[in-house]
């Protein structure tokens, strides 16, 4: 049976976007690796956007406050505003579709924890190719994050999974370049060299 989400309105998007790791113990395991003496810098998602753009996200519009999360005015008229803010160049609203980076995690060794979109697979059903998400459901059952907040992973030698719903450290080179498919668009992409549950 599929795992859905209630509906959320861009309020609620961006609480679990920015709190996604709150609901996790956080934990750094720096240093620890597939390969003997690699060490990556664990990071946390809200590390991976511009500070202006963190802040506008952090501090939404008085609109977006005015209207209850899953309410028939939520749900119908929320894609009206966001039409007409989008229009209008509104800030918050361009802050959800930004495509901004930090430019300094380009060639970056980190590790991150978070939540797999499966993309691509070799015939054994074995993943190769992933989006990592901050929250469980982005790009599935909810709207994706901003781009900012989606990493493609290429993962070369496979990855399985039991339940898309358990969080996962994911370690490997993360490089600044947007990429977009059918699914969503990322600003970020990484090559994976380890991955292993979160907490384990």
């Amino acid at each position: 049976m599929t795992k859905r989400l209630p509906f959320c309105n861009s309020t609620t998007l961006i609480t679990l976007l920015l709190s996604a790791l709150s609901s996790l113990p956080v934990q750094s395991l720096a240093g620890q690796s597939a390969e003997e003496g690699q060490q990556f810098d664990t990071i946390e998602w809200p590390d991976l956007m511009p500070d202006d753009v963190l802040e506008i996200l952090m501090n939404p519009p008085a609109y977006i406050s005015e209207t209850e999360d899953g309410s028939a005015e939520d749900q119908i008229g929320s894609n009206i505003k966001s039409a007409i803010a989008a229009a209008s160049n509104d800030p918050y609203q361009q802050a959800l579709i930004s495509t901004e980076v930090r430019p300094e995690m380009n060639g970056l060794m980190v590790r991150l924890p978070g939540f797999i979109v499966p993309l691509e697979f070799n015939e054994d059903q074995v993943i190769t190719q992933f989006f990592l998400v901050p929250y469980f459901g982005a790009c599935m059952h909810m709207p994706p994050p901003p781009p900012n907040q989606i990493i493609l992973v290429d993962a070369a030698q496979g990855l399985t999974v039991d339940e898309l719903s358990i969080p996962l450290w994911i370690s490997g080179r993360l490089s600044t370049e947007v990429t977009e498919n059918d699914m969503a668009m990322s600003s970020y992409s990484l090559e994976m060299m380890d991955y292993e549950l979160y907490g384990g």
